[in-house]
């Protein structure tokens, strides 16, 4: 197969699809790699790291999508590519479909395959492609909300730790998943007091065993909510419904009763946000107010370390490259049924039953195209 690495061009977006050693993997397999020049370059791995184990360099991104039966990206094609797309090329990254409609229907129009991390599950439901990146966002929602809390960013100026003789600061996690565990641990460690909402009554005996004494946990309703915002300095939002749109659990209305200078940090704003106020933001400009609560929203978060991120997520979406170039996306889907939850857009067909609801459209069972 031929296999495309467009370089990544949301803003300072900075992670790779793919790493050398992927390449190198790739290629090993029979496959022939294309890497878009410098497209590695933000994640610290220069054109050389991948020409050395096989790889070949072209020079713009339209050949690279041109050439490309599969395109591997780290985020969704914004609109300058959506021209590029093409009948049956497989594109295999995060799409977020049921928070774009305007992508989603440029996906459907192009009669691409799209496989999309976030919806490829397990049969224990773990989502093993949007696991790592979680793990990332959710250490990160601490660090970026510690340093908002700061007086000079607009925050409240409470230290999360807080020092002998002043209270530490208040911390609350709406979601005990992978973002809400790691955040947890990250505020936890920090010193703050932590409490951890959840639906699932196993989930939180989960997490009051494996968590420190500093953190509590609550049934995620609508009254533990408010109560518990209404104390918080940091607020961050760790909810998901797999491939659907985030619910609204923290309304307009309820930030006036929260503390002036109060910062909150939606992780689910990729999914359109469990916070009403939250919109999609950048690293360039990472905040905005809403009614003295300092909001945060940037929608790639694990972007800033890219790093980190590139190895941790290439770690999760290789062996899955390598079965969709040996056997074909059909072939590769049918053999697995954890790879055939992610395809979510097939040939101008939408097979993901999130995505269909989310903008009425129709849905087309994933067997049928199988």
């Amino acid at each position: 197969m031929l296999i495309g690495v467009p370089k990544e061009i949301k803003t300072n977006e900075n992670r790779i699809a793919l790493v050398p050693a992927g390449a190198e993997a790739l290629v090993a397999a029979g496959h022939s790699v294309f890497i878009e020049t410098g497209a590695g370059l933000g994640s610290g791995f220069a054109d050389e790291a991948y020409t050395g184990v096989g790889a070949t360099i072209l020079p713009t991104a339209d050949e690279v999508w041109a050439r490309a039966d599969m395109i591997m990206k780290v985020k969704e094609p914004i609109a300058v590519e959506w021209p590029r797309m093409r009948r049956g090329q497989v594109i295999y990254t995060y799409f977020h479909f049921a928070a774009a409609e305007d992508l989603t229907r440029a996906v459907l129009g192009s009669g691409a395959i799209a496989v999309a991390y976030e919806t490829v599950q397990l049969p224990s439901g773990e989502l093993p492609l949007l696991t790592p990146m979680s793990e990332v966002a959710g250490r990160m929602s601490v660090q970026e909300g510690a340093k908002y809390l700061e007086k000079v960013f607009g925050g409240s100026g409470v230290l999360l730790g807080g020092v002998p003789g002043v209270a530490p600061g208040e911390v609350v996690i709406i979601g005990g998943g992978v973002v809400g565990i790691n955040a947890a641990k990250m505020a936890a460690g920090l010193g703050a007091h932590v409490i951890i909402l959840d639906i699932s009554l196993d989930r939180l005996r989960y997490l009051d065993d494996v968590l420190p004494a500093n953190v509590d946990t609550a049934y995620s309703n609508r009254h533990n909510i408010l109560g518990a915002i209404a104390r918080a300095d940091l607020v961050i939002g760790a909810v998901l419904l797999p491939g659907a749109k985030a619910p609204h659990l923290v309304k307009r209305a309820d930030l006036k009763t929260m503390k002036p200078g109060s910062v909150i940090v939606d992780v689910a704003v990729d999914q359109g946000g469990c916070v009403e106020t939250i919109k999609p933001t950048t690293h360039e400009n990472p905040t905005y107010f809403v009614d003295g609560i300092l909001h945060y929203g940037v929608a790639n978060m694990p972007g800033g370390v890219p790093r980190t991120s590139t190895l941790a997520l290439t770690n999760a979406t290789l062996p899955y490259a390598l079965k969709l170039a040996k056997r074909g996306w059909r072939a590769a889907c049918k053999a697995d049924p954890a790879l055939a939850l992610g395809l979510n857009v097939v040939e101008g067909k939408t097979v993901y039953p999130g995505v269909a609801e989310a903008f009425r459209l129709p849905l087309t069972d994933v067997a049928s195209v199988l």
